[in-house]
This record gives structure tokens, sequence and C-alpha cells, in this order.
């Protein structure tokens, strides 16, 4: 980590809100700054300010390069893997009960930034940040003691070198990057460096548990059948963007893929978490009912869900009816408040034709618009409704039972 001189250190502070391209700009005139240090640890203060915002207002964090920052997860996500830890360490314990303070040890291989690594150690008597890049390894050596949290060591080596040679600990965290660096799909565990399910049963040789996560476009059947040992697996969406998989893997005993109960869970703001439990089993031996047209309210499930493909289920526990076994999109007459996504009440529906959609829309020149199962793009539609972007109305463009292609116009409840 550089050591920054005190007029680029005054800088820092005295710009911290300030626009990043505008500051670049102005180089020239202050000549004792280092620039390109000053604007990584200003664009990184104003990253991790909306990102992670325990973090920001802790004077004397040193921030990385901003690929790191995005790779990184989010305060909340972070949050929520430790309380699955914390669950299930309550549930394992003999007594049903774990002590005031934390206990046993933690080893994070893929350390990062450092985010998941502080929040999940804070479960630990002892942790372990190990990284193959030195310049995370010297930021995580400087910024955990100013954050309290001296019980974590750092090791600069690669993950699978310390894994071979660690001595075995309660929990192990992992989070193997994508090969293809591009950009590309990744679609299974084999597409990830460390290949986790090459390193499964010596990870489980470390650790009583494993808790590793996957970039959320990875194929979740895949996984669980790549993978011998997965206890759980939870999809977490953010504010209903879909942002991690995670899968838990146990020491004791197995699941069939089709029975390993998948966590759809969505975290929005300060709100109590949206949380489905299913498994596969449960998806193909659920009773799902279907309408023939939207009633009064019309549900969309959350982004976890619909990753996870709970679409039978959400049907069967929440009560609703599905518009068509491929919109995804449902139902009913009386209100269901708790329902795990976006909620909206119906004002009306029509089909494509001129006069029925010139009825519907009335007057309204702006809208918000989503298509499910239906044949043109939500540009397509824009452009042939002459609907401008905004405004509080919401309109659906989907296919009901009978196949008939409907444009449903409503409101949002909540």
């Amino acid at each position: 980590m550089p050591a920054l001189n005190s007029e680029t250190l005054s800088f820092i502070h005295e710009h911290c809100n300030d626009d990043v391209r505008a500051l670049a700009l102005q180089a020239g005139k202050y000549p004792a700054v280092d620039m390109p240090a000053a604007i990584t640890q200003i664009v990184g203060r104003q990253t991790v300010k909306e990102k992670v915002p325990a973090w920001a207002e802790r004077e004397g964090i040193f921030y990385p390069v901003h690929l790191s920052l995005e790779q990184c997860s989010s305060e909340s996500a972070a949050r929520h893997k430790a309380d699955i830890v914390r669950r299930i360490r309550h549930a394992s314990d003999s007594e049903h009960k774990m002590p005031d303070e934390a206990e046993g040890a933690f080893a994070d291989l893929t350390g990062g930034f450092g985010i998941d690594c502080a929040f999940l150690s804070a479960c630990f008597r002892e942790a372990v940040y190990v990284e193959r890049q030195d310049s995370l390894c010297s930021i995580a050596a400087h910024n955990f003691p100013l954050l309290g949290l001296k019980h974590i060591s750092v090791f600069h080596e690669d993950c699978v070198g310390y894994l071979q040679r660690m001595q075995p600990v309660d929990w192990i965290f992992i989070d193997p990057a994508r090969r293809d660096e591009k950009g590309g799909k990744v679609v299974s565990i084999g597409d990830c460096e460390p290949d986790v399910s090459a390193l499964e049963e010596l990870l489980l040789e470390k650790a009583e548990h494993v808790l590793i996560k996957l970039s959320p476009m990875l194929d979740l059947t895949l996984a669980l059948n790549d993978l011998k040992h997965v206890r759980e697996a939870h999809i977490v969406s953010v504010s209903n963007e879909c942002k991690e998989l995670l899968l838990v893997l146990g020491r004791n005993g197995s699941l069939p893929a089709e029975d390993v109960p998948i966590h759809c869970t969505n975290l929005a703001g300060a709100g109590l978490p949206q949380t489905l439990i299913f498994s596969r089993r449960q998806e193909r031996e659920c009773a799902c009912r279907f309408s023939a047209v939207p009633q009064v309210y019309l549900y969309e499930p959350n982004a976890s869900i619909l990753k996870g493909g709970a679409f039978r289920c959400v049907s069967h526990i929440y009560k609703v009816e599905k518009l068509h076994p491929n919109s995804h999109l449902y139902t009913s007459d009386e209100y269901i408040s708790d329902f795990p996504g976006r909620k909206f009440q119906v004002l009306g529906s029509c089909g494509f034709g001129k006069k029925e959609i010139k009825e519907l829309l009335g007057a309204a020149k702006r809208g918000n618009l989503t298509v499910r199962n239906f044949p043109s793009s939500v540009a397509e539609l824009r452009k042939r409704l002459k609907l401008a972007e905004g405004g509080d109305a919401h309109f659906f463009a989907t296919t009901l039972t009978g196949e008939k292609k409907v444009l449903i116009c409503c409101y949002p409840t909540s």
C-alpha cells in the first residue's frame, strides 16, 4: 500500500465528495498531490458510502482500485451471510444456545477488499484472511485494526496452497473468481477459479461447514449436481436485483439435489428480508392454480424467486393464481400483503386492438412497462403504444392461460 504525503491526504479530505472527472483535469494545479492515488481513494470512499455505509465514515480506511470495489459484497449482503452462519451455528449447538462471545475459528480463502471477511469474522474468536494480490493484503492489514478487527490474521498466499497446509477451522468462506475475464456467461462451477467442485472433499476436511459465494449467473441445478455435500442454497437479491448465489456445504451427511432447501431472499432497505424456502422436489409436486383473467390484484415475485424457479411453490404458499405457466405473474381477489415481490392493484386490461388500447390508456402519455412471456421487447412496445417512461402507472404486457396477449394497467399498492 503506497504511503501518501500530507498534501495528498489533505486533498482527499477536502474533495471527498467532488466529481473525480473534474478533479483529474485539474491535476496541474496541485503538483504536490499524487493525483492518481487521490482519485482512487475519493472514488473508493464515494463507492463505499453507498455500498458499505458502516465503513464510509471511518477515517483512515484505505481503498483499492475500482474493480475490487465493484466485485465486493454490499454491507447488507455481507451481514446476511453472517446471519446464515449464526443461524446454522445456533442450530448445531448441542445445548441449542451459543456462548455469550463468539468462539471458534474461521478462514476466508479469497479475501478481496475484506467486506465479507470483516462481517463473517464477527461470528468467531479467530479469523484468517487469505488473498493472492499483495496490494489487497496490504489494504486489509491496514484497515482491519481501524475497524476493531484485531483478531483477523492476513496471509498473502494462493488460496489452494494455503488450504492444503492450513489447520482445521470451523467455517471456510470462498468466493471463486470467474475465469471468463471478458464478462461472458458463467454456467458451471468449473467456469470459476478455483474449481470448488474439485476441492470439495479437501474443503470439508479442513472445516465442518463451507460457505461458497458464486455468481448469480451460475446455473443452480448444475451446482447442486456438481457438489455432493450441499446443505442449503441461498439466492440473494438486494433491492430486487439478484446479486449472489450462496451454497452451504456440511461435513455430516448429504442431501439429494432435489431436497436441498433453496432460500430465496430479497434484502430491501431497512425492512425485514423477503424470504421463501423451497426445494426442487416441492416445486415439482406443488399444485398450481391458474386464472383465465387478471383479478383485483397482480403480483410479480422478487428477483430471487424468479432466479430460483419457485413458480408453483409461490402460488401454493400464498394462495395466488398464475396467469400462464410461463408468464410468472400472479393474481388474486384478496390482497396478499406479505407476498414476496411487487404488488399492484389492477385498474383494467385489454387485448392489443387499437380501440382497446386507446380506451385502456386514456390520456396516459407516461408509464412503467414490463413484458413477461410476450413477443415484443419493452422498447418495441413503448414505440407501438407511444408511451414514455415514468409516472405512477405500471403496465404489464403478458400472455394469459388461453394464449391471449394482454396489456394490464395497474398501480403499486405499497
